[in-house]
């Protein structure tokens, strides 16, 4: 399983949450955040070469309002540009966060 890390940074240069990580198998991965000890997690299946299914978003209710989900799907969208993949968010979460954002659509399975 592979692993990825990326620290969340605003515009005024303050850190956001701890690292996003993304352990990546063959047929399913995830994105992982630790924020003040707690875990939140978006988890997909591979569903071909060039294809990701997202299909659940867990931020338990400690660290909801702080964009941590946001970060995680952000994570995904980029991951995806950079490695030429497209994704069906079918986690309702995932769907509305993309929906939300007109550019990150471009990785959207048409």
């Amino acid at each position: 399983m592979e692993r990825h890390v990326e620290h969340w940074i605003d515009d005024g240069g303050n850190v956001l949450s701890d690292e996003v990580e993304r352990e990546d198998g063959a047929a399913k991965g995830r994105y992982r955040i630790v924020v003040d000890g707690i875990e939140a997690e978006m988890t997909y299946s591979r569903a071909g070469q060039k294809l990701i299914v997202i299909d659940h978003t867990d931020v338990p209710a400690a660290l909801r309002g702080r964009k941590i989900g946001e970060q995680l799907v952000r994570q995904a969208v980029e991951d995806a540009r950079r490695e030429g993949i497209t994704i069906i968010p079918l986690c309702p979460f995932a769907k509305a966060q993309i929906q939300r954002h007109a550019e990150w659509q471009d990785v959207l399975r048409k």
